[in-house]
């Protein structure tokens, strides 16, 4: 497992080469197996094959045109309905104040990191595209005011390697029984 971590990269350029439905749902799979709390699997995902669906996507996430190279794009959804019920009416937004908003994007974000990592095992590319506004991309697929895109997945072959990026030292980030002021670092 540490390999697939350790290799993982965000992919932003793609063959073309199309991913195999059995694939993209072998991918789904892993994500549906996280762990949530008290078992609540807020996650819900949408599979997008359509080039004008995505080219709508890749432009409401900040017109990031390369999106639309990768064959497929998974979009992983919050459904902060399974900790709130009893709100008529509810939106939730970047700015919402629900706690129980911050608990489904946790666990939808558990799915969503087994689901590279999964990608990553099957040779597959992905990159965790959030750089959009919910107002904007909710339209694009119909999802309620009540639901909390929490990435984009672009997936494909990938048609590059990147390479390792810098990482910090265990010694800066861990501590051990209470936090630890170091000098210059929060």
């Amino acid at each position: 497992m540490i390999e697939a971590v350790r290799t993982r990269r965000s992919v932003r350029k793609f063959t073309g080469r199309n991913v195999e439905d059995e694939l993209v749902l072998q991918l789904l799979e892993s994500a549906r197996v996280a762990p949530s709390g008290h078992n609540t699997q807020p996650w819900r995902f949408i599979v997008v094959r359509s080039p004008e669906t995505k080219r709508a996507l890749a432009k409401a996430a900040h017109g990031q045109s390369w999106m639309e190279a990768a064959p497929v794009f998974i979009v992983c959804v919050a459904d902060v309905r399974c900790r709130i019920q009893d709100e008529p009416g509810l939106e939730v937004k970047e700015t919402s104040p629900h706690f129980a908003l911050k608990q489904v994007i946790r666990d939808t974000a558990i799915a969503v990191e087994h689901a590279v990592l999964e990608a990553e095992s099957m040779g597959l590319g992905t990159c965790w595209v959030a750089w959009y506004e919910q107002a904007d991309v909710r339209p694009i697929l119909g999802i309620p005011a009540d639901k909390f895109v929490v990435a984009i997945l672009p997936l494909g072959y990938p048609a590059e390697t990147p390479g390792e990026r810098p990482r910090k030292k265990l010694d800066e980030i861990v501590m051990f029984e209470k936090w630890e002021e170091r000098s210059g670092k929060a």
